[in-house]
């Protein structure tokens, strides 16, 4: 049923892609592109919250002056919501070439608002010679934002994925799936947890619970059908309720965030935990905050994960110098950098087989970290659910569970 899923997710791609150009045609563009670009100034709105994160952009804005000649400014925002927000009101006030925004870190409902709005540039990515790297055959969700098509109009920047850790010396062979996860609950009473919802780890649980216990995986990439809620989620909830009595504190209480779940993981309180962030256990080790012992899985058939993007704004005053950092953004050396856990750890958006002898060397030696998963380990992700979904789940865990 998976396997058609995807296909389905390939085909609506191909429907919805831009006419195709010629190779020549796209060169002779992206050459234009180039040389409008030198001199602009991209004002980058994105998520300013964590240092590492910060001294990459800065980084690769550095490299994109010196290369290109073309100056990036980070502007750090908390909420990208308020800068759609922000965009609106200029398109309201007819600001069509002057826009305070140029390029924009987003992803999920942020991208479905602006592509609805029309506060988006006209289809880019295919323009852009990287794009040509992104493994958009074995991670639709670089095609797909939250179940809406990209259509070129975003260009992925990086990956998440939901990703468990265990205590190797606690559990000897870690769960395959969400059935097995339950039989080591059983095994092990007390020591399964995770977050409640409305807490992102704690929804995503459900949603991959939901996921593989679903008759037709198909239902979850259209809106939730009221009428047939009940139904199509009663093996969800079938499932959680054999579960949380054996879990932590008798399913009573949940932890409040993935943080939680690690110290517990941590004081072996529990001995699963999970994150979004492939890299978590292995950083987590090197910092003294998780045991030697501990290791990463994902379940056989894969886990949820989504992409985050960026894209180039409706009334950008420099979309050529925009287009110009997007593309240095899905190289091979700044891809490879940003997957450094030295670095951010964020995972590669690239398929490495597609990379010449000279890039495959940038991901080669990257350090891997004693608890981090291949990339093939990683290679199935499973798409967000629509958006729909997640109010829909939150509000019936609430009511059956929430005490």
């Amino acid at each position: 049923m998976k396997f058609l899923f995807r296909i389905t997710l390939l085909l609506t791609f191909l429907i919805y892609v831009v006419p195709a150009q010629s190779q020549e045609n796209i060169n002779d563009q992206w050459q234009s592109i180039l040389q409008k670009a030198k001199g602009q100034t991209v004002y980058f709105n994105a998520w300013g919250g964590a240092e590492p994160i910060n001294d990459y952009i800065l980084w690769a804005a550095n490299e994109t002056k010196s290369r290109y000649d073309v100056e990036v400014k980070h502007v750090k925002v908390t909420d990208i919501g308020e800068v759609v927000s922000r965009i609106l009101a200029e398109k309201s006030a007819n600001r069509t070439s002057d826009g305070s925004v140029d390029l924009v870190w987003i992803n999920g409902e942020n991208f479905r608002a602006m592509k609805e709005q029309g506060l988006l540039a006209k289809p880019y990515t295919q323009i852009l010679p990287n794009y040509a790297l992104v493994d958009t055959e074995n991670k639709p969700t670089t095609l797909y934002d939250f179940t809406t098509p990209v259509d070129n109009m975003e260009a992925p920047w990086g990956m998440a994925q939901l990703v468990f850790m265990y205590d190797s010396e606690k559990i000897s062979s870690p769960p395959q799936d969400m059935a097995t996860l339950l039989e080591i609950a059983i095994q092990n009473p007390g020591r399964i947890t995770y977050p409640a919802p409305p807490n992102f780890h704690g929804t995503t649980f459900i949603k991959q619970a939901l996921s593989e216990l679903i008759e037709d995986a198909n239902i979850l990439s259209k809106p939730v059908d009221d009428a047939l809620f009940a139904e199509q989620t009663a093996p969800l909830w079938s499932y959680l309720d054999k579960l949380h009595p054996i879990m932590w504190r008798k399913g009573k209480t949940f932890t409040a965030n993935a943080s939680e779940m690690k110290q517990l993981l941590n004081d072996s309180e529990i001995f699963i935990s999970l994150s979004f962030n492939p890299n978590d256990a292995s950083n987590a080790i090197a910092n003294d905050e998780l045991p030697e012992s501990v290791r990463s899985y994902v379940h056989k058939d894969g886990t949820i994960g989504n992409s985050h993007f960026i894209a180039v704004v409706f009334n950008a005053s420099a979309k050529e110098g925009a287009m110009v950092f997007a593309n240095f953004l899905m190289s091979a050396e700044a891809q490879a950098r940003k997957s450094d856990p030295v670095i951010w750890g964020d995972p590669t958006v690239l398929a490495i087989d597609k990379l010449s002898a000279t890039d495959k060397t940038f991901f080669s030696k990257i350090g891997k970290g004693i608890a981090t998963l291949s990339a093939s380990d990683l290679s199935k992700v499973l798409p967000e659910p629509h958006p729909s979904w997640v109010a829909a789940l939150e509000k019936e865990w609430q009511a059956r569970y929430s005490k």
